[in-house]
């Protein structure tokens, strides 16, 4: 059964803290460059698997007793929110053109640029957080894909309006202030537990 809660939440701190990442403003480039439904069939695809080994990492982690899962999922939110709060401004990098444009070379080219650029990121270590913070891999799971097709759909088609009027900053303050909320929750829960 899926908790709305749980995906709603996780939906939210995931959606927030890729917002500013490298990988929407990718998702931007090739989005200027190829049909839009191509590149997001590619990029969809690649955070699809992300989000399986991210939550299937979590799960594992919920074999541990329930204090030192909270101790760590604690100390990682912490560690998450520092990395956003004190990251640099990241520049749009220069994405290879296929000279071929056929569906599966653009979504090829779109599935590997998310593939390399994601892997060990900080969503995807957020998400394996989460999937252990919560021991509910399914609504984790949907929530973290939600979040990141929500993003890559938005880098795709209207990224540069949405950073015209939001900036980029305050979105990442945002999601280094949920980030510091749940790390202090889960050490609060891990003492107190």
């Amino acid at each position: 059964m899926i908790s709305i809660t749980v995906t709603a939440l996780v939906f939210g701190v995931v959606f927030l803290a890729e917002l500013p990442d490298k990988t929407a403003l990718a998702g931007l480039v090739l989005g200027t460059r190829y049909r839009a439904g191509y590149v997001f069939a590619g990029v969809a695809a690649a955070f699809a698997l992300h989000v399986a080994l991210a939550v299937a990492a979590g799960s594992v982690l919920t074999l541990l007793p329930q204090q030192i899962v909270h101790a760590l999922t604690g100390v990682l939110f912490l560690g998450g929110a520092a990395m956003l709060l004190l990251k640099k401004d990241e520049d749009e990098e220069e994405v290879r053109r296929p000279e071929d444009q056929s569906f599966w070379k653009v979504a090829g080219a779109g599935f590997m640029l998310i593939l390399v650029a994601e892997f060990g990121d900080l969503t995807q270590i957020m998400t394996a957080n989460l999937a252990a913070r919560y021991d509910d891999p399914l609504s984790v799971g949907l929530g973290a894909v939600l979040a990141l097709w929500a993003v890559a759909g938005l880098g795709i088609v209207g990224g540069k309006a949405l950073m015209r009027r939001v900036p980029l900053r305050l979105i990442t303050q945002i999601a280094a202030l949920l980030m510091l909320a749940l790390g202090v929750w889960s050490l609060w829960e891990a003492v107190s537990g």
